[in-house]
């Protein structure tokens, strides 16, 4: 029943990322569009993968940062707060590949938000894409293949935390197209919803360092489900900042809406980014710090 709640709770929450894609933003630069097959099909057919990459000048090779979006999609207020995120990743040398997960299989606009089934479905199948992801990355000469990184928000940040536990890389990235999948270097949350946790009990084995970022005025997901947590295995670290409630790396307008506060704290967005860059070098491999 405390699951069932919780996943209405996320229905709810993720209604937001419709309201935000309503927001005129500036528009953002262009990376280089590329494609590459999911691993299992959806509703039948076939699946073809969308993301931007975007590259640091030089042949690398070059640690890599998988980006993940929220219940929405790539809508505009998101795939702005997605681009910033990259760029700023860019500048300090990763190349970034900011993936699609809903557009290609048709769910973009919010579609999945609005159904426990679809958000229950979508965790699934959006952890494989994250190593379907990897697995592609792993295949470019210019790319590290044993730092590659992965940043997930809102419900992207709930997939990063199932793919860092080692039951997550067992289910999802055991075998990849035939090929047992490395695990993640290390794996950012940004806001998310800490009962992904609860899938696999309190005390939880990570195969990946994780970092999670929260709001302490956040009361859609309370980070407080995350501060309870114990693990082992690899890293676990949480930041929660003092002013800030949930998507607060969207440049949108700080408001209420169905009684909980959204939106955009500054000090948050800009320290959380210091704070992921710095856990990713900390965990790399090899010479490319």
């Amino acid at each position: 029943m405390a699951a069932k709640l919780a996943l209405v709770h996320m229905v709810r929450l993720c209604t937001l990322v419709v309201l935000f894609g309503s927001v005129v933003i500036a528009p953002v630069s262009a990376a280089e569009p590329v494609t590459f097959p999911a691993t299992s099909d959806y509703n039948d057919k076939p699946v073809t993968l969308e993301a931007d990459l975007y590259r640091p000048e030089g042949a690398g090779p070059f640690p890599a940062v998988i980006l993940m979006h929220g219940c929405g999609g790539w809508q505009p207020a998101v795939k702005r707060a997605l681009h910033t995120h990259a760029e700023y990743l860019v500048e300090r040398g990763f190349v970034v590949l900011n993936l699609d997960s809903f557009g290609p299989r048709g769910n973009a606009d919010g579609w999945v938000c609005a159904k426990i089934p679809r958000l229950a479905e979508a965790q699934v199948y959006r952890a494989h894409d994250a190593f379907d992801a990897m697995k592609y990355l792993g295949e470019q000469n210019f790319i590290h293949r044993d730092n590659i990184f992965l940043m997930g928000q809102s419900n992207g940040g709930s997939v990063a935390i199932h793919v860092a536990k080692a039951v997550g890389h067992k289910l999802f990235g055991g075998d990849v197209h035939g090929t047992k999948a490395p695990s993640f270097r290390a794996v950012a949350a940004y806001y998310p919803w800490c009962g992904a946790f609860a899938f696999y009990g309190r005390e939880i084995e990570l195969i990946s360092p994780l970092i999670v970022f929260g709001g302490a005025k956040d009361d859609w997901v309370p980070p407080g489900s995350c501060e309870r947590v114990m693990t082992s295995g690899a890293e676990y670290t949480l930041h929660i900042y003092p002013n800030a409630a949930h998507s607060f790396d969207l440049e949108i307008k700080v408001q209420k809406y169905l009684g909980h506060l959204v939106g955009y704290d500054k000090p948050a967005t800009l320290a959380s980014r210091r704070e992921m860059v710095a856990f990713f070098r900390k965990h790399m491999t090899g010479d490319v710090k």
